[in-house]
């Protein structure tokens, strides 16, 4: 079950050189599971996860980050609350990228990103990214076509240097359908305890839907490379979302199949008084 899932979630993947082809990817799809076997595999998962993560720090020599990208009430939070359940806190570190501050914008558009990314042993999440300076940014009209335009090459040059410095890059776009974001806004606005989430900037966004897959379908098509290729993940279904999150981030780790440091051979037989 577990091979069936990785090529499963292979499948996602957003082949360097072809359209990502968004719309006719289903946002309901299971990935061939039902939910009993899918949170069984995600159990699994968590598990293996926690030894990668462990060989990854105690190794010190490469890291790992995740970049989740998705339109509003696509899931971002949830998947980095199921996906990061139970590992050590210390070497993980997530980011949430808001609008920019002023002294950021004083800067290139990379610069608060780059300075976020993980050290040497650890796993970082971005919780929205770089691709908001193209995405958002072409979609709101915050700057002129031919400064968002340009920015795709800067993207995929910035993150071959990433990779050639040691960290591979799981990018991840949480593919929802309109009518499951307008039932997850919805109960944000019904629901007291995550109302604060909600903005009614939020409805503005919605209402241009078709125009952030537009500007998602073009960005993902640009910046899917071999060194950082884009996976559009099914995000209807929140447990579907995390197991396919959570294996992707083990066959990326896998990959990278990181080694403990040897031992101290004074320790050998040793017995503690």
């Amino acid at each position: 079950m577990v091979e069936s899932l990785a090529v499963a979630v292979g499948a996602l993947r957003v082949e360097p050189g072809t359209p990502a082809r968004i719309r006719e990817r289903d946002p309901r799809d299971t990935l061939g599971l039902d939910k009993a076997t899918g949170k069984e595999l995600l159990d699994t998962l968590h598990e293996r996860l926690a030894v990668l993560q462990q060989r990854l720090y105690a190794e010190a020599q490469r890291s790992v980050l995740l970049v989740l990208q998705g339109l509003d009430a696509s899931g971002k939070d949830g998947v980095i609350r199921s996906v990061f359940t139970g590992l050590n806190p210390l070497s993980c570190r997530a980011v949430a990228f808001k609008a920019p501050s002023t002294n950021e914008l004083s800067r290139d558009y990379l610069w608060r990103v780059h300075a976020a990314t993980p050290a040497r042993g650890e796993i970082g999440i971005f919780n929205r990214s770089h691709y908001e300076d193209v995405v958002t940014v072409r979609v709101k009209e915050l700057a002129p076509e031919a400064v968002w335009q340009r920015r795709p090459s800067h993207i995929r040059e910035w993150e071959r240097l990433l990779t050639d410095e040691g960290t591979t890059l799981v990018k991840v776009y949480l593919n929802v359908s309109k009518e499951k974001q307008r039932t997850r806004l919805q109960k944000r606005i019904d629901n007291p305890e995550k109302r604060w989430k909600f903005r009614l900037e939020d409805l503005d966004t919605r209402r241009q839907f078709e125009d952030f897959v537009d500007a998602y379908e073009d960005a993902l098509t640009q910046t899917s490379t071999e060194w950082a290729p884009w996976h559009v993940v099914p995000a209807d279904r929140n447990w579907v979302k995390a197991v396919a999150v959570a294996q992707l981030l083990v066959d990326a780790l896998e990959q990278i199949d990181p080694q403990l440091p040897p031992a101290d051979p004074a320790a050998e037989g040793l017995e503690v008084d």
